[in-house]
């Protein structure tokens, strides 16, 4: 580990959310203008087909139709190549974009890429977070360092959509 490791910048609300285009396991490029005038939920996973990544991936799929139904759009991420995510994207039954960021730009671009820990080992990587974004493209809410297990229903509770 260098001592001049910067920390990615974060995204804070209020934040104009990075464009980006990227390609999703249908072989489609999917952009963030895509959402205008939507609110849309972009999670940053570090691999497909993991234990953590699954269990969040299907809580996200389990409970899309009602995020959709309060207005929500869902976008997975990962730096996995599209193969990979074709095969998790079909083995899990997910129904919402997942998105192929290779060179990692887009997951750097929201602070999701950098230095973690992990079972006292530090690397560079992903960094399993999550950032809504408004209708007007503004970040409504940015969570990082998030746990896979109970994220799903703990995202649903900040969003206000379980009373």
């Amino acid at each position: 580990m260098t001592e001049n490791t910067a920390a990615p910048a974060r995204l804070s609300p209020g934040d104009v959310a990075p464009e980006f285009t990227l390609q999703d396991q249908d072989g489609r490029p999917v952009s963030l203008r895509d959402s205008a005038g939507k609110s849309t939920i972009v999670y940053f996973y570090p691999a497909a087909s993991t234990p953590g990544c699954t269990t969040q991936a299907c809580d996200f799929r389990d409970s899309l139709a009602s995020l959709t139904a309060a207005g929500y759009r869902v976008l997975g991420i990962s730096p996995d190549p599209i193969g990979k995510i074709i095969r998790f994207a079909q083995n899990e039954g997910l129904t919402f974009s997942l998105l192929s960021d290779e060179d990692h730009a887009v997951a750097a671009a929201y602070g999701a890429w950098g230095e973690k820990k992990n079972y006292g080992r530090t690397s560079e990587g992903l960094i399993r977070s999550t950032v809504v974004v408004g209708p007007d493209g503004k970040v409504t809410l940015a969570q990082y360092n998030v746990k896979a297990t109970g994220h799903v229903a703990r995202l649903r509770r900040e969003l206000g959509l379980d009373d």
